[in-house]
């Protein structure tokens, strides 16, 4: 029995990101290092438009100027995979980061679609929600076919296979609440101070993220295919507008692991919002036995659980595990109840919170509490 491609390829990328992974953590740079990934490049144009804007030149532009902006900051360290118009493989973009020991790693690229689609979103690694992920996934990891000896370096990947990214995840779990947040920062920078379009945070199979051992992200800064929003991202406004948003997120999110303040993001909660934030039915769930609480932030330092240290939400408690005060909005057994709190809470400013469950004191998925309510 021959063993299936996509598991070949699942165990080469294990042990290619176990050995960076040794490397990584050793020598540590006491500075902050980020590297930043501007897509395409060289005889990889991006993604085809008709009105002449090409998505490598406005990537880098975009790039080079959050690199600019953050390397004002003495204690980051900025690494680029790419400073002018080469190619670069997406195998090596993975390696870059992991040899420099980053603590982030940032791709930017443009979307495109038949229609007149706007918006920005940024993904994080996972496995394809549903066939647009797939598809915008699809799109940025075919460029593996302008690649010297890409069939030896990814061991038989498929791109256009959803199930070739099954068991990706696994190797980057440990940091996907990091990418989480650093992308849900990003999405925030974008639709509250420049009014875009928000398409939101997501998860997809990008072979450049899981090449990668340390939160990672990749930007779709909007559709170059859009006839304003193409102008926009091809202009030198746009751009110098979009790379502000990019390198305050990034700044905002070295601040928050600076002071071990802000939201704490957990895989399980966070993949489940992800998975069901466009699901708009009411879900009929109400047993006393689990009960649901809105997570707004954790931290090291205690904080007074009252309104006027939570932007005025009252009915905070605050729960300590290990050496870390996690601190949570409201409590109820009625599910749709916690997720009206879920928006008030992100309304009041916590744009990050996420519902959490627990089942006799003790916590549980929320997939697991909702299926417990269910029955």
């Amino acid at each position: 029995m021959k063993t299936p491609k996509v598991i070949l390829f699942v165990s080469f990328i294990f042990v290619v990101i176990f050995s960076s992974f040794i490397t990584s953590s050793e020598n540590k740079s006491p500075q902050f290092v980020v590297v930043l990934d501007a897509g395409h490049g060289g005889k990889d144009p991006g993604r085809p438009t008709k009105n002449g804007y090409i998505e490598k030149d406005i990537a880098l532009k975009i790039v080079l100027d959050v690199g600019e902006e953050l390397e004002k900051n003495p204690n980051i360290k900025v690494i680029y995979t790419r400073k002018t118009d080469v190619f670069v493989d997406l195998f090596e973009r993975g390696k870059i980061a992991n040899r420099a020991k980053a603590d982030l790693f940032v791709s930017v690229h443009c979307n495109a679609h038949h229609t007149q689609a706007e918006g920005a979103e940024t993904y994080v690694l996972g496995i394809h929600r549903n066939k647009t992920n797939f598809d915008v996934a699809k799109a940025e990891n075919e460029v593996i076919y302008l690649e010297e000896d890409y069939e030896k370096k990814y061991a038989g990947f498929n791109p256009n296979s959803p199930e070739a990214v099954i068991g990706l995840t696994l190797a980057q779990e440990e940091y996907l609440d990091q990418s989480i947040q650093l992308a849900s920062l990003i999405q925030h920078q974008f639709t509250n101070n420049l009014k875009r379009k928000d398409r939101g945070v997501k998860q997809a199979g990008f072979i450049v993220l899981h090449q990668t051992v340390m939160p990672s992200v990749l930007i779709e800064t909007g559709f170059i295919t859009n006839n304003s929003e193409g102008a926009y991202l091809n202009s030198r406004k746009g751009q110098n507008e979009i790379s502000n948003s990019i390198s305050v997120a990034i700044t905002n999110y070295k601040k928050n692991l600076d002071q071990n303040v802000g939201d704490e993001l957990f895989v399980e909660e966070v993949a489940h919002e992800i998975e069901t934030k466009n699901d708009t039915k009411t879900i009929n769930t109400f047993d006393t036995n689990v009960i649901f609480k809105v997570q707004i932030a954790a931290g090291s330092r205690k904080i007074d659980p009252k309104p006027y240290n939570f932007n005025q939400l009252d009915d905070i408690s605050c729960e300590k595990e290990n050496n870390l005060y996690k601190y949570y909005y409201g409590a109820s057994y009625d599910y749709n109840k916690i997720l009206k709190m879920e928006d008030v809470a992100k309304l009041k400013g916590y744009k990050s919170s996420f519902i959490v469950a627990f089942k006799d004191g003790k916590r549980i998925p929320i997939s697991e509490a909702l299926k417990s309510s269910a029955n």
